[in-house]
């Protein structure tokens, strides 16, 4: 069980780690060994998961999730598979960590009495600007 919160466990068996070769730094050795990890998700059919962490999370992850609602992470960062595994594991237990707090609701806030002020008077000015460009009338 991978650790979240002080309240959210999810079972490794639910993550799927693939290796694939990276394009990063290591000289010829890139060619040969498979350093690179893609980590899947799938976070749509996870239990651990609320449906409000659901949808927290696809708003948090844009490109990183597919339709069918799994998250791919790729790492390539380092030249060692297992500090790539390591570096994906972590960057999924941060995005999970987020979409797991509540986003606080706004609070709407009222206007100062200077910007009131200021939008009043711009509202003058350009008042006054339209009167000018009118056509006197002519008094006989």
């Amino acid at each position: 069980m991978i650790p979240i919160t002080s309240n959210l466990l999810i079972d490794e068996s639910q993550i799927q780690l693939h290796f694939i070769r990276s394009s990063g730094p290591g000289g010829q050795n890139v060619n040969k060994v498979s350093s690179a990890v893609q980590l899947r998700f799938d976070a749509e059919n996870c239990p651990e998961l609320s449906k409000a962490v659901r949808q927290r999370l696809r708003r948090l992850s844009g490109r990183r999730m597919t339709d069918e609602g799994i998250i791919i992470i790729e790492a390539s960062r380092f030249r060692t598979q297992g500090r790539n595994r390591q570096d994906a594991l972590h960057r999924l237990v941060e995005l999970i960590r987020a979409a797991a707090e509540p986003t606080k609701p706004r609070v709407k806030s009222r206007p100062t009495w200077t910007s009131i002020q200021r939008r009043l008077e711009g509202k003058q000015q350009r008042g006054k600007v339209k009167r000018l460009r009118k056509v006197p009338a002519y008094i006989d």
